[in-house]
């Protein structure tokens, strides 16, 4: 297996695919066709040498994440929306009023996660203290009710049908990186017969955030019940950091000891994705497409060439005809969490 450092996530009848700074999103319309759109991504942190250093790098990772990600989902919805414009686009006004919403549900949804994940584990505990003197043992309870409630999560919005449709194009993306990861042509045989498990998940990325808050906060003990609710929010960024590097490492080791930490990510993984039908995986492969050039990377090319450059009028190349993109050194960035 060989990393190639592209990532994604699924949307609303759709795939986003990230290849370092480029992005593209395939979206299934109703009339069975597939949309593509394909952008340049600036990240928000304008010093690069910030998005190199380890532990640090993650956060702005993380951060720059959930901006693609809400961009690619609005974009998505965007074809069902039955509130179109007469002339079916939108103005500048519209425009700006979404991008205000898209920050301030990015906000919403960062603190709602550190109240629900975070600090709701935390009080719950505090219920055991009447009952329990050991602050260990507290703590360790605390780290239990956080990951029953991640799990609870997870298993809810499982049973939805609309995220399970959701999490078909998950798995489609899954399978459309394994693919190529394992040096197989990207066609649909070839994709359906793919795992759609992968090391590098989002899934796997927020169980190492769990993991790693419960050994941070058994072994950072304060006497201070307002100052354990401070640490909680601020080791937030130091946490994902650190997973960060876990779920880097795994997508790029085979080591026994990686592949052990991986397994119950990759478990989870069992409910946030299911396989996908063929177009779906149609789509996923579009998505590729659009921004890797999967052929040089099975040829050998170094994955930082793979990328598929945009053509002077604006159109994508054809990654069948072109030769790989190369990125600037300034602008070549750390693979995606998929």
């Amino acid at each position: 297996m060989r990393n190639s450092g592209i990532g994604g996530q699924a949307v609303i009848e759709g795939v986003m695919m990230r290849n370092r700074t480029r992005y593209s999103v395939a979206v299934r319309k109703s009339d069975h066709t597939i949309e593509i759109k394909t952008e340049n991504y600036e990240s928000f942190i304008k010093c690069g040498a910030l998005t190199r250093i380890p532990f640090v790098r993650g956060v702005f990772n993380f951060i720059d994440s959930l901006v693609v990600g809400m961009k690619t989902l609005a974009y998505s919805a965007s074809f069902y929306d039955e509130e179109e414009t007469p002339e079916g686009g939108k103005s500048e006004k519209d425009e700006k009023k979404e991008t205000a919403a898209m920050g301030a549900t990015i906000a919403l949804s960062i603190v709602l996660a550190v109240a629900i994940f975070m600090l709701l584990p935390y009080f719950l505990s505090t219920l055991l203290h009447p009952f329990v003197t050991s602050r260990l043992l507290i703590s360790a309870s605390e780290g239990v009710f956080r990951l029953l409630i991640f799990l609870g999560y997870i298993v809810l919005i499982s049973r939805m049908e609309d995220i399970q449709r959701v999490f078909q194009y998950h798995g489609a993306e899954h399978k459309c990186i394994n693919c190529v990861e394992h040096g197989l042509e990207l066609n649909v045989e070839n994709v359906r017969a793919s795992s759609r498990q992968h090391k590098r998940c989002g899934t796997s990325f927020l169980l190492f955030v769990m993991v790693v808050s419960i050994v941070f906060f058994m072994f950072i003990q304060v006497s201070s019940p307002l100052l354990r609710v401070v640490l909680r929010v601020i080791l937030v960024p130091v946490i994902a950091g650190v997973s960060y590097e876990l779920i880097r490492l795994a997508g790029r080791s085979e080591n026994p000891v990686v592949s052990v930490i991986s397994k119950p990510g990759m478990w989870l993984q069992k409910l946030t994705t299911r396989e996908p039908d063929d177009e779906m995986i149609e789509v996923g492969i579009a998505a590729v497409e659009a921004v890797f050039d999967w052929r040089a990377f099975l040829a050998g090319a170094d994955p930082q060439d793979c990328v598929v450059p945009e053509k002077a009028d604006g159109t994508e190349g054809n990654p069948a005809a072109e030769k790989p993109g190369t990125l600037p050194e300034g602008l070549r960035g750390d693979e995606a969490c998929c």
